[in-house]
């Protein structure tokens, strides 16, 4: 299992000691002496500095190993200073494409510029090309050009962040990040503690990603389609940087970085990279778009992303082959039931069960807020042929469905329209197939407030239109449970259990024709 890079600190406030303390010994040494001694510093700094074979990693030509977690970045001492010149940037002038979206402006991005894309409704995203330097006292990224800029070249700008920038409550509690090219007489003051041999991305844990849903939808899928071209080496920055979000998403953190996560509100050392993203792309809920990409990524390859950090492959693969090898009378179709806690429950839950082990299958109860890691919710799912819960935020797990499985969705009264919007095309996108089951007046509690000819309960679309928003969030999403009509849910179970057996016997056909 992959672990996550948290912050370094056990390096913060460090004293770096003084490389520099043999240069008066050097001068009673015989001249030939004393140049050999300095040709031998110089060579060491030209073969061993990574820097030098930076446009290596930028057209595929990988002659050195990823670097290992926990010496991906350095503090930096007197030595580092010297050898980079005394700004401690070092070789910035190769060129690593940081846009990877196909169209935009900054997708064709030269050495010592700043460029932003604001043209999306959801989000906006900066790059920065070259020596950057993070500034922690003013929340600001320092770029360092190695030459005079362009009259025309872009100064200052300022960001926020996230993907929700249409939404004016939420994006005033993301701390703005400020991007400035710097002038050289502020070189000195910005000498680098810590230097990584990699861009930054700067995204938040803020916002609304303590919920599950969010989490994925406007944080780790967004970053992952952001920096995925990268192949992790890219050091994420992380603004309202908590240990919660750190060790519930630890595993994906580690699957989208090699390096250590730098937290950008509460670590004042000067960080140093070679360009920097600051926000990151949307392409829709829980959506990669292919077409708007260079490598033509798909939520797919974030599913295998997931696979590759949750699996032991060495004991999952051997066992699926095993299972597909019984014969197909030993085998039931597996059902995962979603249950929630609180509001939005299945009233008859037990009596589902039953239904749903008389249809044929195997039933798991996964329950919500059980404090379970995501490790453990992975293994559990990805096994389940058929997925089924109430809407809401942890049937986001639908990402851990292997392809070919189903989710059904169970939409409560005034809901459908909403659930719909956010998992039917997520899961399609996924290669699940979906359907949803409509709650009807009947199968909600609110008829026993309301009764069965109010608009609440008899015409839901009027009343939402008649009531607004937060009357939706209060009574139909927070103020209701489910009694599900067995006799019409059972249609719903029976049609699939009869598609994850043909699914199953399709996974078994290609073993027939495999010589023993």
């Amino acid at each position: 299992m992959a672990s996550s890079k948290l912050p370094d600190l056990k390096s913060l406030g460090g004293a770096v000691e003084d490389g520099g303390g043999g240069k008066s010994k050097a001068k009673g040494w015989p001249g030939f002496v004393h140049f050999f001694f300095v040709l031998s510093v110089v060579l060491c700094v030209i073969f061993y500095s990574p820097r030098l074979f930076a446009l290596t990693s930028t057209y595929g030509l990988d002659f050195f190993v990823q670097p290992p977690p926990d010496t991906s970045s350095r503090v930096v001492g007197q030595d580092d200073i010297a050898a980079a010149g005394g700004g401690g940037g070092g070789d910035v002038g190769d060129v690593v494409v940081l846009d990877n979206q196909l169209h935009s402006p900054c997708s064709s991005l030269p050495g010592d510029t700043i460029c932003c894309d604001r043209s999306d409704f959801n989000t906006d995203v900066c790059f920065m090309a070259g020596d950057v330097r993070l500034d922690p006292a003013s929340l600001s990224l320092l770029l360092f050009p190695q030459q005079r800029p362009a009259a025309n070249a872009t100064v200052e700008e300022r960001i926020r962040p996230y993907t929700r920038k249409w939404e004016r409550f939420i994006m005033s509690r993301i701390e703005e990040v400020r991007l400035r090219m710097a002038r050289p007489e502020e070189a000195p003051d910005h000498r680098c503690d810590v230097r990584h041999d990699a861009p930054l991305l700067v995204m938040t844990a803020g916002g609304y990603t303590g919920n599950l849903f969010h989490a994925f939808s406007d944080g780790f899928v967004p970053a992952w389609l952001t920096v995925q071209h990268l192949r992790r080496r890219v050091v994420l920055g992380v603004l309202s940087y908590n240990p919660w979000w750190a060790g519930t998403y630890s595993e994906i953190i580690s699957g989208l970085s090699d390096y250590h996560v730098v937290d950008l509100l509460h670590d004042k050392r000067t960080h140093c990279f070679t360009g920097a993203i600051v926000g990151t792309r949307f392409h829709g809920i829980l959506a990669v778009e292919p077409t708007r990409l260079r490598d033509n990524k798909t939520i797919v390859d974030f599913h295998n992303l997931l696979a590759d950090v949750y699996e032991n492959r060495e004991d999952s693969v051997p066992q699926k082959q095993q299972e597909l090898q019984q014969p197909a009378v030993a085998w039931r179709p597996s059902l995962g039931i979603v249950s929630r806690r609180g509001t939005r429950v299945i009233e008859n839950q037990a009596a589902m069960l039953q239904l749903a082990r008389s249809v044929g299958f195997d039933v798991d109860i996964h329950e919500t807020a059980n404090g379970m890691p995501l490790s453990a919710a992975y293994a559990s799912l990805s096994a389940c042929d058929v997925l089924v819960g109430v809407h809401g935020a942890d049937l986001t797990k639908f990402l851990f469905l292997h392809p070919g499985a189903a989710l059904v969705q169970i939409a409560p009264l005034g809901v459908p329209p909403i659930a719909h919007g956010c998992y039917a095309a997520a899961s399609a996108r996924m290669g699940l197939h979906y359907e949803q089951y409509d709650a009807r007046g009947h199968e909600s509690s609110l008829v026993r407030k309301y009764g069965l000819k109010d608009a609440v309960v008899s015409d839901p679309e009027r009343a939402k239109r008649d009531k607004g928003w937060d009357f939706v969030a209060r009574v139909y999403l927070g103020g209701q449970n489910v009694t599900l009509d067995l006799a019409r849910f059972s249609e719903t179970l029976s049609r699939m259990h009869a598609r994850a057996v043909r699914v199953r016997s399709l996974q078994r056909l290609p073993q027939s024709h495999v010589s023993p």
